[in-house]
């Protein structure tokens, strides 16, 4: 029960997210779809025993590549369900948390949560780069075997 109230909190937040970046209105279920699976994996890998961090950039990869699948198929920019994919997994709590912190003059603790969230925020952009290098490659080795 709690992992249906974990993907229901994530289609609406990503979708809700779909909705402030003015996302056209065909494509928001396919947004909150994205972020929900997105999410999703993120909780199974880190229930798995994985870190956070590894964990989100598992997510941000499969983000990525169900964005640029969805980008194909209903020809709609990439950009769409990526920037709304990745709202669940920014570590927006974490960072409230090490600011919180901060004024608080436990700094050791902030410190802690700020490195966290900045390793987090660090791993969502690499597995979006990550995934458009793979898909760079897939695209140019698809050229080179139509023009031979």
């Amino acid at each position: 029960m709690w992992v249906i109230g974990q993907l229901l909190t994530a289609f609406i937040s990503t979708a809700a997210f779909g909705i402030i970046f003015q996302a056209p209105k065909p494509s928001l279920v396919k947004c909150g779809l994205v972020g929900m699976c997105g999410w999703f994996i993120y909780i199974s890998v880190v229930g798995l025993g994985y870190d956070a961090v590894p964990a989100t950039v598992i997510a941000a990869v499969f983000v990525a590549v169900a964005s640029q699948m969805f980008a194909k198929i209903y020809k709609t920019p990439i950009i769409i369900f990526s920037v709304a994919g990745i709202i669940p997994l920014v570590p927006g709590g974490m960072a409230y948390d090490a600011m919180r912190n901060f004024v608080e003059n436990d700094y050791n603790t902030a410190i802690t949560l700020a490195a966290k969230a900045f390793m987090i925020s660090g791993s969502i952009a690499i597995g979006l780069v990550f995934s458009e290098v793979i898909n760079q490659v897939i695209r140019k080795s698809q050229l080179r075997a139509k023009v031979k």
